[in-house]
């Protein structure tokens, strides 16, 4: 039996009606919680940068104490089972469920529904929601500061209730759609957090793997002579990428495509400008040297492809002796974070320049030791990281798979106009 076929058989020829939201939920908006009174213990607050598009992330969360604030603050509790949304941002229109055994408190610019159980089950909006982000965006306005409007959100986004007239059998639909969509997020939920306890793993291992007592591995400054140079890379910009050409790294990619080696670039330069551009040779390293935070300043990719490749300002070259993985992995641990921190400057955007990397020190072991590490740290790196062999690919097979019958278990048939009766 097709899927098709097995939704038709599910409503029984039943009648789908597409009704406003705002006929069966109801939705509240966080309260403006002021951010100098935030605590770093107390009573928890979601923000807009907890809504991740599938569960409520509470890694980054602020608190809040009640004395401060003279309101009764009961009304904007966050308990299991709510569904969030952000309301304004990059992320608006990203959809949340909260699955934590702790309540919170909503915080302003995030929302919550709040559904009708005698014709809506909590799970079903969930689910529909998060196939109506994109709707919900273009309801915001769209645009570089998107601004949701609650009263726009529950009168226009329309959703498919089957059998309005029968809501016992009505929730028996959708509970059972509900009990077909959650296999495929408990399944991506369950892959995401052994992802995470990989890369934990991961990280433990690779810096105790590459910490070295001095008095028995040489730590030496990265820029001495004999063991590397660092040089800035040139002034091309993003208008200046090619389809063909001379390869390329821009320090842009270096956070969002690149991950510890490659041995190809996302885009090329013409030949004529990669004549007058810095290049990197196979195995140099090419560091990012500006970011807006912190952590992800310094993040280095090593070039492991044959052909000489052009590099960008805002990057510079390592050209070292060392085994190039072997760099780049140390590039990651904690001991390298930790030095760079002292050569941080600026403001809005934070740089480390080719001079202050030069004095960072690093283990140099033998040659041989070095690729005993790098032989490890591969197979966890495949693991953890490879979009083509390890649980990345694993995790998006799944979210494909979820999307896939998601979609098409809400192809209900939708009238061309549907009037509100709110």
């Amino acid at each position: 039996m097709s899927e098709l076929s097995y939704l038709e058989k599910l409503l029984g020829g039943a009648e789908v009606e597409w009704v406003p939201l705002g006929n069966i939920c109801e939705f509240k908006n966080g309260f403006a919680f002021k951010s100098s009174l935030f605590k770093n213990s107390g009573l928890p607050i979601v923000r807009i940068t907890n809504i991740d598009g599938l569960n409520v992330n509470l890694d980054d969360v602020k608190y809040f104490s009640q004395s401060d604030y003279k309101d009764n603050l009961s009304s904007f509790k966050v308990s299991f089972g709510d569904i969030l949304i952000a309301m304004s941002g990059a992320t608006t229109g990203k959809v949340g469920f909260y699955c934590e055994n702790v309540d919170s408190y909503l915080n302003q610019r995030v929302g919550k529904f709040i559904p009708k159980v005698d014709i809506l089950t909590n799970k079903y909006l969930y689910h529909f929601l998060l196939l109506s982000t994109e709707s919900i965006y273009i309801l915001a306005g769209g645009g570089a500061q998107p601004n949701l409007s609650s009263n726009a959100l529950m009168a226009k986004l329309l959703i498919p209730i089957p059998c309005p007239n029968n809501p016992e059998k009505s929730l028996a639909i959708q509970s059972e759609i509900v009990r077909i969509l959650d296999k495929f997020t408990s399944l991506t939920a369950e892959l995401t957090a052994e992802l995470t306890a990989r890369k934990k793993q991961y990280n433990y291992y690779r810096d105790q793997l590459l910490s070295f007592e001095e008095g028995v591995v040489p730590h030496v400054p990265m820029g001495q002579e004999g063991v590397g140079e660092f040089i800035r890379g040139g002034s091309l910009q993003k208008k200046d990428f090619t389809e063909i050409g001379v390869g390329c790294i821009h320090y842009g990619q270096i956070y969002t495509y690149y991950g510890t080696y490659t041995n190809q670039t996302k885009v090329f330069v013409s030949e004529e400008l990669a004549s007058k551009c810095r290049k990197a040779q196979q195995g140099n390293l090419v560091i990012a040297t500006t970011s807006e935070n912190d952590e992800d300043v310094c993040k280095a990719v090593a070039w492991l492809g044959k052909e000489d490749i052009a590099v960008s300002s805002d990057a510079c070259i390592y050209k070292h002796r060392m085994n190039p993985k072997y760099v780049s992995y140390f590039f990651q641990t904690e001991q390298f974070q930790q030095q760079k921190k002292k050569y941080i400057t600026g403001a809005k955007v934070r740089r480390v320049n080719a001079d202050s990397l030069a004095k960072i020190l690093i283990p140099n072991p033998s040659l041989a030791e070095q690729s005993r590490i790098v032989a490890i740290l591969d197979k966890f790196d495949t693991l953890t990281d490879s979009i083509s062999e390890g649980l990345p690919r694993e995790i998006e097979l799944r979210q494909k798979q979820y999307e896939y019958y998601r979609d098409l278990l809400f192809s209900f048939p939708k009238p061309e106009t549907v009037h509100n009766t709110h």
